[in-house]
C-alpha cells in the first residue's frame, strides 16, 4: 500500500469527524491539534485534492449564493483503510522536541545570569498559560463534547499536554532555582 506523508493521514483522520470543507478543517487544526501537531493552512487545499485525487475521498461541491463553491470531502473505504494501516503501524521514531529555551540554555555560559533568569521565567508564564488554556480546552470538551466518540480520545491527548506542561513548569522552577 502506498506511504503518504502526516498531513494526508492528518486530514484522513480529520475527516472522520463532522469537518468536510478545508476551512472547517483549518478550524479544527487550530482548535485542537495545533497543540501538538502544525500544519499549514497552505497543506490542507493541495493535501485534499491529492486524497480526492487517489480516492481516498470524494468530493461534494455545493452552490453558494454570493461566494465561491464549497467543496465537501467525504472518506471512502480505501481512505478509511489508509488511514486504520496507518494507525496500526508502530510508531517510526520517537517525536524530538525542537525547543529553543533548551537550546539557549545549553550554550547559557555565554550570556549573563541575569539574562538566563529572564528566558527561563517568562518560559515558565507562557507554559503556566498554556496549562490554563488546556485546563479550559479540557472543561469545554467535558462540558459539550462527552457524547462524541472521540471525546475520550481527545482527552487522553489532552491529557499528555497538561503533564507534560505541568513537568516542564516544575523544571523551570528547579532549573532557576538552581541557578538563582
Amino acid at each position: 500500500m502506498k506511504k503518504y506523508n502526516h498531513t494526508t493521514y492528518t486530514i484522513l483522520g480529520i475527516l472522520t469527524t463532522d469537518c468536510r470543507s478545508g476551512y472547517a478543517i483549518k478550524q479544527f487544526i487550530d482548535r485542537s491539534l495545533r497543540h501538538f501537531w502544525k500544519i499549514s493552512y497552505g497543506q490542507i487545499y493541495p493535501t485534499l485534492r491529492l486524497i480526492a485525487d487517489e480516492g481516498l475521498a470524494t468530493v461534494q461541491t455545493t452552490s453558494q449564493d454570493g461566494k465561491p463553491d464549497r467543496n465537501e470531502y467525504f472518506l471512502t473505504p480505501k481512505g478509511k483503510s489508509v488511514l486504520t494501516d496507518w494507525l496500526e503501524k508502530p510508531i517510526e521514531e520517537i517525536p524530538v522536541e525542537r525547543n529553543e529555551v533548551l537550546l539557549k540554555l545549553f550554550f547559557g555560559r555565554h550570556q549573563s545570569k541575569k539574562h538566563t533568569l529572564q528566558i527561563l521565567q517568562n518560559y515558565q508564564q507562557k507554559l503556566e498559560e498554556r496549562y490554563l488554556l488546556y485546563s479550559s480546552i479540557e472543561k469545554g470538551i467535558s462540558t459539550n463534547s462527552s457524547e462524541q466518540q472521540d471525546a475520550q480520545y481527545w482527552l487522553f491527548t489532552l491529557d499528555y499536554g497538561k503533564r507534560i506542561t505541568r513537568a516542564s513548569i516544575d523544571w523551570c522552577k528547579s532549573t532557576i532555582n538552581q541557578i538563582s
